[in-house]
């Protein structure tokens, strides 16, 4: 249930953001949109009822805040060094949809009390299309009774809400379910890669492992979709791969936690930015795939 007091303003409207955006225009509850882009504010832009990039209003009018944008780092910005953070109301809910470091996102949780305001971090899983559609997953930590206070608005644009625990958690889901996304794509690219050079064509393996258990997202949808159509628009940079990667076995090996195989993709992702892929969609991985191995 959405409270009738309950008023959105969103901050950051790139691809997730956009079709967020919209699900909860929808439900006439966005109020606000904070975007530095203008070319990614054209869908809103002759809307003479929503506040664009208007700080005072923008934020003071709403008690609820979503932040869809790369990491906590440009949450603190947006808050602390923009002064975004006197302008939020008491008891409001901040919703981080970044995918982030979760230490910071317990720092942010922690001096956001200072402030009487809430916080919630949620990773995402879905994809632009997800978020289009209102079918993303959000994994989410923090406290139960806040989960609550803004429940009504995250239904709008997913088809599942799943705590996982304590502040930090959701992004600590979000770092864990990337690596194995991430590790099962390499795999699946090793295989069919491997499978082509023995004779056999790329669409038959796919067909094959869709029979059986080798299936998977990737094997289902980001084959099919992105690379055997050659469309090459997966829509996520081999940078934004490497970034949370790097993020997760950074964390689990520092606590001496082994993680093999997310330590070779991150070496693969790694061995991809320095041969200049970063701004590449990562589908295309797929071509490059034996230039990866044998740096």
């Amino acid at each position: 249930m959405i409270a009738s007091s309950q008023n959105v303003s969103i901050i950051g409207i790139g691809q997730m953001g956009n079709g967020i955006a919209k699900k909860i225009d929808q439900i006439g509850k966005l109020k606000s949109i904070f975007e530095i882009n203008s070319e990614l504010l054209k869908d809103f832009e002759n809307r003479t009822d929503l506040n664009i990039n208007k700080f005072k209003n923008g934020l003071g009018d709403c008690n609820i805040h979503l932040f869809i944008v790369p990491s906590t780092k440009e949450i603190r910005n947006f808050l602390f060094d923009s002064d975004g953070i006197n302008q939020i109301t008491s008891g409001s809910v901040i919703v981080d949809l970044t995918t982030s470091n979760p230490e910071e996102s317990i720092k942010l949780a922690e001096k956001l009390k200072g402030y009487n305001i809430e916080y919630l971090d949620c990773g995402m899983t879905g994809g632009a299309q997800g978020a289009a559609d209102g079918t993303l997953t959000l994994m989410i930590g923090g406290e139960r009774d806040i989960i609550q206070k803004a429940k009504g608005i995250l239904e709008s644009f997913t088809n599942k809400l799943v705590h996982v625990g304590k502040t930090g958690s959701g992004h600590a889901m979000k770092l864990i379910h990337n690596m194995v996304t991430h590790t099962i794509f390499l795999a699946t690219v090793e295989g069919v890669r491997g499978a082509k050079e023995l004779g056999i064509d790329p669409n038959i393996v796919i067909d094959v492992f869709n029979s059986g258990n080798a299936r998977s997202f990737i094997s289902e949808k980001r084959f099919p979709n992105h690379i055997l159509s050659e469309k090459w628009d997966a829509k996520s940079r081999v940078s934004n791969l490497y970034k949370d990667l790097s993020m997760v076995t950074d964390a689990l090996n520092n606590l001496e936690i082994k993680c093999p195989f997310g330590n070779l993709t991150t070496e693969l992702l790694k061995n991809a930015v320095d041969q200049g892929l970063s701004d590449t969609d990562f589908s295309k991985l797929y071509l490059d795939y034996y230039k990866l191995i044998n740096e």
